[in-house]
């Protein structure tokens, strides 16, 4: 058995036909969907990049795995799916993208050489490496890693000092000239990249090279896309597929900018909330960023294809998801901050080739679901142990074979905007800068440290334009979901080394072998069997 694992980077759930959009078609993504089950209610621990990406990689919660912000390393000794998953044999690969960023003063501390075997598993998040790329590759950018797609545009004509920022992210202007993907206002003209040379294109065939050179070794390949994210560049015909009469309605209302909380007119002051607050904005960048999900959906045929043609589908689960979404001008707010749904809801699609998955095949499952749930579920259906000691998620396994089992009351998400202008402006020590979202399926309660809670009735407000967070009527409502974020935050999140099954055990053996405490004589310590010296009388 074998696990594909395909992540895009900012994708709306929205955005997807099997969702309900009928603004875009993606049937490719949908014919998944109709194959798995399609979970309508997943939430990622946290709405950026690397945190999130961290929790799906760790199974465990930002608060507990400690990489909370872009850039902030996961920190040596932190356990990764790739490691609990070569202790059953299985290959753990990367192809794409993962926003890791190596803890490299732990390693020195520690003595671990970066270009050793442990230390490239360290420095990777514990996948072996076949393709890296996180995407954002600018000329002198620290973090950039396209050394593969750079070789393989200039393999294909596309020279230069930086093929990726020439090609891939500029565009050809009306008159000959040269426009940056950088500038939203460029977003309609297409990429000078070819759509079969485009990092969506090479990234499906580097997936596909993996897979063919696989033997017998059970594996699982994290196909990990750049787009939709931005630059919103896309090759031609992509960028003029939609148009702003293709636009869903834009979701937001007045009220919203006349809050009385300090954060929100904060965020919506930051200048992507601004530029995205312009309607001719969204106009613009909107179409190009649906361009991208149709692209996607297209390379998704092309992969599905090969799946099917080379057997692949009869041993290999494959799961559909992305790290967040994109907030694209709903709630006066670009890019993927706080909680709305846009940003902090995701979709996933799930495809079990086993018979015991046949009953919930073409479903929909409306259980919280949370992104650390996939590591555990990766382990069970590649006949692990799902650790529950280090992994906090739970598997999806009895979910997608239909079987009726308690299931989680509130999902979590957490937000650390320490390194957030936004900070500043409302005076917030980088120590207090951290949200965390409770949702139980109707209410969605935000903790705000040192503000007042925000507080969104999805059930009849699911378009979440109203926070009743200042509303005395629903105090009862932010006391109930106060105490489940106290009783979350009580829980172990870092007992780690210890299973259930070793306490339990430890428990049973009260003290360690001849530790004797609080006996009052030798005959008690015979009667109770601890080991006694046995050269002494008494």
């Amino acid at each position: 058995m074998n696990v594909l694992w395909i992540m895009a980077d900012q994708l709306r759930f929205d955005y997807l036909s099997c969702y309900g959009a009928k603004h875009i078609d993606t049937p490719n993504i949908d014919a998944l969907a109709a194959k798995g089950v399609r979970f309508d209610k997943t939430y990622v621990q946290s709405p950026i990049c690397g945190p999130s990406r961290m929790s799906f990689y760790t199974g465990r919660y930002v608060r507990s795995h400690g990489a909370t912000w872009n850039g902030f390393p996961l920190r040596v000794g932190e356990p990764t799916l790739g490691d609990h998953l070569r202790e059953i044999g299985t290959k753990c690969a990367l192809v794409g993208k993962t926003h890791m960023t190596p803890d490299r003063e732990g390693m020195q501390r520690l003595g671990i050489e970066p270009e050793s075997t442990i230390g490239a598993l360290v420095a990777q998040c514990g996948f072996e490496e076949f393709v890296r790329d996180d995407g954002i590759n600018p000329t002198g950018y620290p973090g950039s890693n396209a050394h593969d797609y750079d070789r393989y545009l200039r393999d294909h004509g596309m020279d230069g000092d930086n093929p990726w920022e020439e090609w891939a992210n500029t565009a050809i202007g009306p008159d000959g000239e040269m426009r940056s993907g950088w500038v939203l206002e460029n977003a309609p003209f297409a990429a000078r990249v070819p759509k079969e040379h485009s990092e969506t294109s090479w990234l499906t065939t580097r997936g596909i090279e993996f897979m063919e050179q696989q033997g017998d070794q059970p594996w699982l390949c994290h196909l990990s896309y750049i787009k939709p994210h931005w630059p919103y560049l896309a090759p031609a015909p992509y960028n003029a597929v939609y148009s702003a009469d293709d636009l869903p309605p834009v979701v937001r209302n007045d009220v919203e900018r006349q809050t009385d909380h300090p954060l929100m007119q904060a965020w919506m002051s930051m200048r992507v909330s601004k530029s995205f607050s312009r309607d001719e904005v969204r106009a613009l960048v909107a179409p190009t960023y649906m361009g991208l999900i149709k692209e996607l959906d297209d390379q998704m045929g092309r992969l599905f294809t090969y799946l099917k043609d080379s057997g692949r589908m009869d041993d290999t689960m494959i799961v559909f998801c992305s790290d967040h979404g994109d907030n694209m001008g709903d709630h006066w707010m670009g890019e993927k901050d706080l909680f709305y749904d846009c940003s902090a809801r995701i979709p996933l699609l799930v495809y079990d080739p086993r018979e015991e998955a046949n009953a919930t095949r073409g479903t929909v499952c409306e259980k919280l679901v949370e992104g650390i749930d996939l590591a555990p579920t990766f382990m069970d259906f590649l006949g692990g142990d799902t650790k529950p000691h280090i992994l906090e998620g739970r598997s999806l396994q009895p979910l997608l074979h239909g079987q009726n089992v308690e299931w989680r009351d509130f999902a979590v998400s957490e937000y650390d905007y320490s390194t957030r202008e936004s900070r500043r402006a409302v005076g917030v020590d980088q120590a207090d800068a951290r949200l965390a979202m409770i949702f139980d399926g109707r209410w969605k309660y935000i903790h705000a440290e040192g503000f007042r809670p925000m507080l969104f009735d999805l059930e009849n407000d699911p378009n979440e334009l109203n926070d009743l967070g200042n509303d005395p009527e629903f105090s009862h409502e932010i006391e109930r979901l106060s105490g489940l974020h106290f009783k979350w935050s009580r829980q172990h999140h870092n007992r780690i080394t210890r299973s259930a099954e070793i306490v339990e055990k430890m428990t049973d053996d009260m003290e360690p072998p001849a530790i004797l405490i609080g006996y009052w004589d030798v005959n008690e310590v015979r009667e109770d069997g601890a080991i006694f010296p046995e050269h002494v009388d008494r």
